[in-house]
């Protein structure tokens, strides 16, 4: 009967010292490793891949965001700024309320709603995103057609959480922008332009635009606050 008890003794001796260092190693000094090991030589995407603009963090170059008017006053949902360039719609699962759908890019995880292309909520959502982005980006002789309306102007990304657009929808945009702040349409093209980013690699992804970093530089710009 002892001799049972000290080998029971024993091995919970041993699988707590195990445990004491495995938690050490695996719980205190490798994150600790990993962790220098990024902030050494990933200091900006360890971080967040955050974006700052006079001197204070503006966001995440990952994360899309809104650019909206205040909420008014029975309003459900805000109304675009449209001195901004847009991002593409936002309708990604996973809000502040349980399996609702969030349409401002404030979202607790990310996913796609999961809605078929034969789903009529769906085809109602495209139908209204089209229509607000012909009206918005019509500006006075020159109506945009709905077949120059790209895809991603209608539709969220996988995530729900894009940062970028197409080329073809900051393109889009720029009459409406440079009226909106009264600039050369021009000198607003030439802003998306050098915000163009090409291929990873040359050959991996598509042409994008991070809508943030062009807003900031259109802040600039501008001087608008």
């Amino acid at each position: 009967m002892n001799n049972s008890v000290g080998n029971t003794a024993r091995l919970i001796g041993a699988g707590l010292r195990a445990l004491l260092v495995l938690t050490v190693i695996c719980g205190v000094l490798y994150p600790l490793a990993v962790t220098g090991v990024a902030q050494a030589l990933f200091h900006d995407k360890a971080n967040g891949s955050e974006v700052t603009a006079d001197g204070r963090t503006v966001g995440s170059e990952l994360i899309g965001q809104r650019y909206d008017l205040p909420l008014k006053k029975g309003q459900e949902t805000a109304e675009p700024d449209l001195k901004w360039f847009q991002p593409r719609p936002s309708n990604g699962l996973g809000s502040n309320r349980a399996n609702g759908v969030n349409t401002e890019y404030d979202l607790l995880v990310s996913g796609a709603t999961n809605l078929s292309g034969a789903n009529k909520e769906l085809i109602k959502q495209v139908k209204d995103a089209k229509a607000a982005v012909i009206k918005d980006n019509s500006t006075p002789g020159h109506r945009i057609s709905p077949s120059d309306v790209p895809a991603d102007a209608v539709t969220s990304s996988g995530s729900g959480l894009d940062p970028h657009i197409s080329p073809a929808y900051a393109d889009l945009q720029v009459r409406r922008v440079a009226a909106e702040n009264h600039l050369p349409v021009r000198q607003v093209q030439e802003l998306v332009d050098d915000h163009t980013d090409g291929r990873t690699l040359g050959f991996i992804g598509e042409p994008r635009v991070n809508v943030l970093k062009l807003n900031i530089a259109l802040k600039e710009l501008t001087g608008k606050g």
